[in-house]
C-alpha cells in the first residue's frame, strides 16, 4: 500500500504541474507484500477438473456410478482451488483472473454439488427422468451455459491483451461452452455434447500448459515455456498518461495477468 509522508505539502505539490509524479514518489512510502501467481493454482484446478467431466461429456469413459468419482474432482479442483485462485487474484489487481477464477470456480463448486446430489440419489439423474422432466433439467443446465459463454467470451476479449496461451484457454472454454449451450437449449444434441467436450478437453490441455509455463517462469525467473504475445499495447494513448506511484520494478511476485 502507499501513504503520503506529509499532508502539510500537499498544496505545494498541487501548485506544480498536474502531470509530473516526482513530488508524490519521493513523499510516498511503499509497502510490499509478496505473492505467488494465482493463476498457476486456478488453471491446474481448471484443467484436472475439465479434464475429468470434460472426458465423460466426450464419451471417453463413464456409467451410472460416474457422478461418484466426479463430483469431488468438480467440488475441489475445479471448484475450491479455482474460487480460492479468483479471490487471490483480486488481492494482485488482476481483473481478467478474479472473473475467470472466481466465476468458473463459483460454477464448479455448483455443477459439483449437483453431481453430489445425483450421485447420493437426493436428486434423480436426467437419464432416469422421463423426456420431458429430462428436456427441462437440459434447458437448465443449457441457459445456465449460455451465460458462462458470454462472459468468457468476454475474457477472451480481455486475454489478447495478455498472451496467447491465455487466450487460448479462454478461447476454447468459451467455444465448448458455447457448444453445450446450443446443445441443451436446442433438440440437435446428437453428437453435439460429445464434440464439446472434445473442445473441453482441448482446453483442459492448453490451461494445462499455461499453468506449467508461469509455474516454471516464477521457479527459473525467466521464460522457460513461450505463451506468445499478442499486443504490446490495446487502445489509444491517453492524452495525459496516468503515473501510478508503486515499487519501480513492480512487488515479487505480482505480475499482471497472472
Amino acid at each position: 500500500m502507499a501513504h503520503a509522508s506529509s499532508d502539510t505539502t500537499m498544496g505545494a505539490a498541487a501548485s506544480g504541474d498536474g502531470h509530473d509524479a516526482s513530488f508524490w514518489r519521493s513523499h510516498t512510502t511503499i509497502t510490499l507484500q509478496p505473492l505467488a501467481a494465482p493463476s498457476i493454482l486456478g488453471l491446474y484446478g481448471f484443467a484436472a477438473s475439465t479434464f475429468m467431466v470434460a472426458g465423460n461429456l466426450a464419451g471417453w469413459y463413464g456409467n451410472v456410478a460416474t457422478p461418484l468419482i466426479l463430483f469431488p474432482f468438480a467440488v475441489f479442483f475445479g471448484g475450491l482451488a479455482q474460487f480460492l485462485a479468483g479471490m487471490w487474484s483480486y488481492r494482485a489487481r488482476d481483473g481478467l483472473a478474479t472473473a475467470m477464477h472466481g466465476m468458473w470456480g463459483a460454477f464448479w463448486l455448483a455443477y459439483g454439488l449437483y453431481f453430489l446430489l445425483v450421485a447420493t440419489r437426493v436428486l434423480p439423474s436426467p437419464a432416469s427422468l422421463a423426456p420431458t422432466l429430462a428436456r427441462t433439467a437440459e434447458l437448465g443446465l443449457g441457459w445456465w451455459f449460455i451465460v458462462l459463454s458470454a462472459i468468457t467470451w468476454v475474457g477472451v476479449a480481455a486475454a489478447l491483451a495478455r498472451n496467447v496461451a491465455l487466450t487460448l484457454v479462454l478461447g476454447t472454454l468459451a467455444a465448448g461452452s458455447t457448444i453445450l449451450a446450443i446443445a441443451w437449449v436446442t433438440p440437435y444434441t446428437l453428437g453435439v455434447v460429445q464434440a464439446a467436450g472434445d473442445v473441453l478437453i482441448a482446453s483442459a490441455v492448453l490451461a494445462f500448459y499455461t499453468a506449467s509455463a508461469l509455474m516454471l517462469e516464477s521457479v527459473y525467473q525467466r521464460s522457460v515455456l513461450p505463451v506468445g504475445t499478442v499486443f504490446h499495447h490495446v487502445g489509444k494513448e491517453r492524452q495525459a498518461p496516468l503515473q501510478p506511484i508503486q515499487f519501480e520494478f513492480g512487488e515479487p511476485g505480482v505480475k499482471a495477468g497472472q
